[in-house]
C-alpha cells in the first residue's frame, strides 16, 4: 500500500487532470514558486507551461472574475490562496456570481471552478491568518464544499471536483499537509456529499471533519479502554452535507458528539444538531453536544491562542457528559493544545 503526503495527494490528483484535460488552468499567488504553495503545485508550470499554471497579483477580485468569466466560456480554473482570508476579497464573485450563474440561466451556464483555500492555525498568525471559515462557505446554495482529513480522500475528492459543473469550495487545513495516508497511483473519484463512518460504533456518533477528526482519531484508544463503543463519522463534505448517514447513526447510538474547526454559533456542528432533533428527537438518550473554538479572534499570542483551540481533553470530557460516565484517563499525560503540529512545521508559508 503506497503511502502518500497529504500535500503531494493534492499536487498527484492535479498533475493527473491537468494531463488529461487541457482546459483546466492553475491559477494563485507563488502557485510557481520554489515552494509551490506548501509543495501542491511543484513542478506544475514546468510541466504544463506558463499559460496553464500561472502566479497572480494581490488582487483576488479582479483574478477571481476573470477565471469566472473564462469558467463560462469552457476553463476549468483553480483558484490557490494560501490562507482563507485572502479569499474574502473576493467573495462576491464567489458567492454573487459564481455560485448563482447557473440558476439565473436556467442551467444554460455553469461556473466549473475550484477555490482552494488554506485554513489552520501555527506561529501566531493572529486574528487574520488563522480563521476556518467553512461554515460561510457551507451556508451559500450554489456552491459545493469539501474539506477531507486524509491523503486519499483529498485527492479522491479533488479530481471530483475538477469534473463537477458547479464552484466548488476546497478547504485545506494547513496542519494535514504533511500527514500521510495510504493513495492508489490511478485517478479515482470520491462522490462529494458523501460522508466516512471510519468506525461503526453503538455507543455514541461523534462527527467531525479535516484536523479535528484526526485529534479525536487520537482519543480512540483511550475510548477503547474504557469500553466506549464509538461511532466516527468523517464529513468530508460540509455541501451538500451526508444529513442521512448522520440521523442513521444517531437513531442507533442515541447519542451525538460534533467537534468542528471554527465558532460553534452559525457553525457547522450547530446546524448538523438542529437536523438531528428535528428528525431524531425522540432516540436521543441525552442532550447533543458541540465542540469549537472559543468565541473570539484568535489571539496573536501563543499562550492565549493555546487556550481558544479543542484539545483532546475538550473532546474527552465531552464525552463523559454526554453518557454520564466517568473515563478512566491520567488528565495530565494528555497532550496540551500547540501552536506547531510537529518539528517539520517551519512557518506559515
Amino acid at each position: 500500500m503506497r503511502k502518500l503526503s497529504f500535500k503531494n495527494a493534492i499536487l498527484e490528483a492535479t498533475d493527473q487532470m491537468m494531463k488529461i484535460n487541457k482546459n483546466i488552468i492553475l491559477i494563485g499567488l507563488g502557485a510557481p514558486d520554489p515552494k509551490g504553495i506548501f509543495g501542491t503545485t511543484l513542478g506544475l508550470q514546468k510541466k504544463y507551461g506558463s499559460q496553464r499554471v500561472f502566479d497572480s497579483p494581490t488582487a483576488e477580485n479582479s483574478v477571481t472574475g476573470i477565471a469566472l468569466g473564462a469558467s463560462l466560456l469552457g476553463i476549468r480554473p483553480i483558484i490557490t490562496h494560501q490562507r482563507v482570508e485572502f479569499s474574502l476579497l473576493a467573495i462576491e464573485q464567489i458567492v454573487n456570481q459564481a455560485a448563482k450563474v447557473s440558476y439565473m440561466t436556467d442551467g444554460k451556464l455553469n461556473a466549473p471552478m475550484v477555490h482552494r483555500l488554506i485554513i489552520g492555525r501555527g506561529w501566531g498568525q493572529g486574528p487574520q491568518h488563522s480563521q476556518s471559515l467553512e461554515s460561510w462557505f457551507a451556508n451559500i446554495p450554489g456552491l459545493k464544499v469539501i474539506i477531507p482529513s486524509t491523503p486519499y480522500d483529498v485527492k479522491g475528492l479533488l479530481i471530483s471536483a475538477l469534473i463537477d459543473n458547479n464552484p466548488v469550495i476546497l478547504l485545506e487545513h494547513r496542519w494535514l499537509h504533511e500527514t500521510a495516508g495510504y493513495v492508489p497511483e490511478g485517478r479515482y473519484e470520491i462522490e462529494i456529499g458523501k460522508a466516512n463512518i471510519l468506525k461503526k460504533g453503538s455507543d455514541i456518533t461523534i462527527v467531525s471533519y479535516s484536523y479535528m477528526f484526526i485529534e479525536l482519531l487520537r482519543c480512540q484508544k483511550i475510548l477503547e479502554e474504557n469500553g466506549i463503543n464509538a461511532e466516527l463519522i468523517d464529513l468530508r463534505s460540509l455541501r451538500p452535507l451526508d444529513e442521512k448517514t448522520i440521523i442513521k447513526s444517531v437513531k442507533k447510538t442515541g447519542h451525538l458528539l460534533t467537534i468542528e474547526n471554527g465558532w460553534t454559533q452559525c457553525g457547522v456542528g450547530s446546524d448538523i444538531i438542529t437536523k438531528v432533533i428535528k428528525k431524531n428527537f425522540n432516540d436521543l438518550k441525552a442532550a447533543p453536544l458541540n465542540l469549537g473554538l472559543k468565541d473570539v479572534p484568535i489571539p496573536s499570542s501563543r499562550s492565549l491562542a493555546n487556550r481558544v483551540y479543542v484539545s483532546q481533553k475538550d473532546i474527552l470530557k465531552s464525552i463523559e457528559i454526554i453518557l454520564n460516565k466517568k473515563l478512566n484517563v491520567n488528565w495530565n499525560s494528555l497532550p496540551k493544545v500547540q501552536d506547531t503540529p510537529d518539528s517539520s512545521f517551519e512557518g506559515p508559508f
